[in-house]
């Protein structure tokens, strides 16, 4: 049976299980999806012989991405190649209006919040919000952009009185880890989920008790396999503007989710903190 019922989140997983696929699975994959023509009539021999492999290596790729074969991958893709979802995204192109290119970057950055709501892990979300509403201390590693939605994340923690540390810096990570105990909770966050310093953090943490959380783009990614709670964005990449940009959209937007449900697990004392925190920098701007 197709475990993949909504025709938004095919495109979503088979991007995310891309990571966990060999070179020659991948090549497949793209095969099919490049096909033009490819529709509920195309028979698996066709397919088959487009990629060059067998038949048999068609059903394993198709049980491999979340199916239970050939005919349901068909069926799921053929419908979400049919939906608003897949139509959103469009490439850019240098003979683009400064309209076009607004609309599609747009478009791109509705994709990316779509389906990443559709494959949103709600009990991973509980869990999170859990996690980080009853840790004693709470730390994010990230580098490059993913460092940036850390720091976001832990501004909007402050606001009502819960402190974050953010490291961005390899031997800062490992050294925040090496202090870390079972009542401490870390977030790695990790557009790749294979940036290694985040992931030696992440080990180090974890064998020291603390819990983690990764924030990252693929399901099938080695931080997501090592973390106690996986939550994952999607995006479709494009060559100029990449996954990166859209992906990040939607990070900042599960975690302004998680944000708000560690905020109701007790409203009256995070209200109190952020009319305390916003009272303090009322005088710093103009009137």
């Amino acid at each position: 049976m197709n475990v993949i019922l909504d025709p938004r989140t095919v495109g979503a997983q088979v991007r995310m299980r891309m990571p966990s696929m060999t070179p020659l699975e991948a090549r497949v994959i793209d095969t099919i999806t490049g096909r033009t023509d490819f529709d509920l009539t195309t028979p698996i021999k066709a397919v088959a012989e487009d990629a060059g492999v067998s038949e048999a290596m068609i059903v394993k790729i198709a049980k491999k991405l979340g199916f239970s074969g050939f005919r349901d991958f068909r069926e799921a893709f053929v419908s979400y190649r049919q939906s608003d979802v897949a139509s959103l995204h469009a490439e850019i192109s240098p003979d683009d209006s400064s309209a076009d290119i607004v609309r599609k970057v747009f478009n791109t950055a509705s994709q990316a919040l779509k389906e990443t709501l559709s494959i949103l892990d709600m009990a991973a979300f509980d869990r999170a919000t859990d996690l980080l509403h009853g840790a004693r201390q709470r730390d994010f590693y990230g580098v490059g952009g993913s460092a940036q939605i850390a720091r976001d994340v832990a501004h909007k923690f402050l606001r009502i009185g819960l402190r974050c540390n953010v490291f961005d810096d390899t031997h800062m990570m490992l050294m925040s880890a090496s202090l870390l105990g079972p009542d401490d909770v870390i977030v790695a966050v990790s557009h790749s989920g294979a940036t290694t310093a985040v992931l030696e953090a992440v080990m180090l943490a974890r064998q020291n008790g603390a819990r983690t959380i990764a924030l990252t783009n693929y399901a099938g990614s080695p931080i997501a396999e090592m973390a106690d709670v996986t939550l994952c964005s999607t995006a479709q990449g494009s060559p100029l503007l990449g996954e990166n940009a859209a992906a990040r959209l939607a990070q900042l937007s599960i975690m302004d989710a998680i944000f708000v449900g560690v905020a109701q697990r007790d409203f009256p004392k995070a209200e109190a903190d952020l009319t305390k925190t916003m009272h303090a920098v009322d005088t710093k701007r103009k009137k």
